[in-house]
C-alpha cells in the first residue's frame, strides 16, 4: 500500500540524515485521554502526510491532540530566479507551492496551525552554490522570509532554517569536536545569527504575532549545541532575536531529566534542563525579557530492525514508552512550547530491508502502541 507524503517542500524535515551522527551519541552515552484539550494540544506537533490513499490526515492529527502541523519550504525551489520585488509574494519569480495552500486549508477546521520551516539558498542568492550554502546577504533571506509570511497569513510559526550545526545542511561551518571553538569555526553559527535576526525582524514587520524560532540545533553535530549557542553573536556583539529556540532531541536512552548529560554539549530529550540553563546563561531572550521557551520540532523512535537512518531500533512497546516518557516532560516543563514527532507513519519498504519505522502508525496501516501513548500523552 502506497503512502502520499506530501509532508514537505523543497529539502524536508532534516531527521533523515542523522544516522552517523545518532552513531555518535550512542557511543558517547556508553562511554560517558486527554489529547484533545486545550493544554495537550499546546504541546505536541507533528510532521506527516497531508493524505493518505486519497484522505486527508488532519482529522487523525485532530484526534491524536496535535496543535501544530509542521511543513518546510525551499527558498531555492520558491525562487529558482531572483524576484524584482522579493517582498512581495505576487512576484512573477515566486513559485508558492500549493501544497502549503491544502495544508492551512485542511489545518483550520481542525483547529490545528500550520508551522513553516525555511531554508535553503537559491543559486543566484549564495554564488551558484547549492542550496545548503547560506546567502552572500542575509537580508535576502530575510525578504524571502516576508514575502512567505504575506503570502501564508495564517502562519503564525516560522522557523529559520534547519539544523545550521550540520554541515550538510548549512554552509559555510567547519567541523568542531573541541571543546572551544576556533574563531573559524565560529563564523558560521555567527552568519546564521546574522540571517536568523535578519528575518526575526522582517516577520515582526509582517506581523508582530509572528513567532520565529531560532537555533534549530539538534542532540550533537558537527558544531555541538552548547558551541552553537556561545558561537551565535551578531557583528555588535548581541544575540540574535527570536520567540522559541528550536531543537531537535533525538535520543538513545529512554526519556528523564535525572539523567546526566550524554557528553560535552550534547543535548537529547533527557538534558532540556541543561539545555534551557545555557540559553539562559548566554544571555538569550525574547523581545520582552523572558528566558527562551523550547520549539522541539523533531523527535522520533523508530522501531522493528536496523534501519538505514539510526543506530538504534526499538520494540513497540518500548517506543511507546519512550515516547510517553517524552510527552510527560513536555507536559510538565513550562519551558517547552511544543514537541513534534516525526512521522505518523512507517516509511515504505526497501528491497534492502532497512527502511525506518518510525511511525505511530504501520505502513499498512495498524496502529502501534505508540500511537496511544502520542494520543494521551
Amino acid at each position: 500500500m502506497s503512502r502520499i507524503t506530501a509532508t514537505t517542500v523543497g529539502s524536508g524535515p532534516s531527521a533523515l540524515r542523522k544516522g552517523a551522527l545518532l552513531g555518535v551519541v550512542v557511543f558517547l552515552a556508553a562511554v560517558s485521554a486527554g489529547g484533545s484539550s486545550a493544554t495537550a494540544a499546546r504541546h505536541k506537533a507533528i510532521w506527516g502526510p497531508l493524505e493518505s490513499e486519497g484522505v486527508s490526515q488532519f482529522p487523525t492529527y485532530k484526534s491524536l491532540g496535535v496543535g501544530i502541523y509542521q511543513m518546510s519550504i525551499n527558498w531555492a525551489t520558491v525562487a529558482p530566479t531572483r524576484p524584482a520585488d522579493p517582498t512581495n509574494p505576487s512576484d512573477p519569480a515566486y513559485l508558492w507551492p500549493a501544497e502549503v495552500d491544502q495544508a492551512i486549508a485542511a489545518a483550520q477546521p481542525n483547529r490545528i496551525r500550520v508551522s513553516i520551516l525555511l531554508s535553503g539558498a537559491p543559486a543566484w542568492a549564495n554564488g551558484d552554490r547549492a542550496s545548503i550554502w547560506a546567502p552572500e546577504q542575509p537580508p535576502d533571506f530575510a525578504d524571502f522570509a516576508a514575502a512567505a509570511s504575506r503570502r501564508y497569513p495564517a502562519v503564525r510559526h516560522w522557523m529559520i532554517w534547519g539544523e545550521p550545526s550540520k554541515p550538510d545542511r548549512f554552509q559555510p561551518l567547519i567541523e568542531a569536536r573541541g571543546r572551544r571553538l576556533s574563531r573559524g569555526q565560529r563564523q558560521g553559527p555567527r552568519l546564521y545569527a546574522r540571517i536568523l535576526d535578519a528575518s526575526y525582524a522582517a516577520l515582526k514587520r509582517v506581523n508582530r504575532r509572528n513567532l520565529v524560532v531560532g537555533g534549530n540545533t539538534w542532540t550533537a553535530g558537527e558544531v555541538v549545541p552548547l558551541n552553537f549557542i556561545r558561537a551565535m553573536r551578531l557583528p555588535s556583539g548581541r544575540r540574535p532575536r527570536m520567540d522559541l529556540y528550536g531543537h531537535n532531541p533525538f535520543t538513545s536512552r529512554q526519556p528523564d531529566l535525572r539523567e546526566s548529560p550524554l557528553a560535552f554539549g550534547t543535548a537529547d530529550m533527557s538534558d532540556l534542563d541543561t539545555l534551557t540553563r545555557w540559553l539562559d546563561g548566554y544571555g538569550f531572550r525574547d523581545r520582552r525579557g523572558r528566558r527562551l521557551r523550547l520549539f522541539l520540532s523533531e523527535f522520533t523512535l523508530p522501531t522493528d530492525h536496523p534501519n538505514f537512518e539510526f543506530p538504534i531500533h526499538l520494540s513497540w512497546r518500548t517506543q511507546a514508552r519512550w515516547l510517553a516518557a517524552a510527552l510527560r516532560i513536555a507536559r510538565r516543563d513550562e519551558r517547552v512550547y511544543t514537541l513534534g514527532y516525526l512521522g505518523l507513519y512507517d516509511d515504505p519498504p526497501r528491497s534492502d530491508g532497512l527502511e525506518v519505522n518510525r511511525g505511530l502508525i504501520t505502513h499498512d496501516g495498524q496502529k502501534k502502541p505508540a500511537y496511544y501513548a502520542f494520543r494521551d500523552g
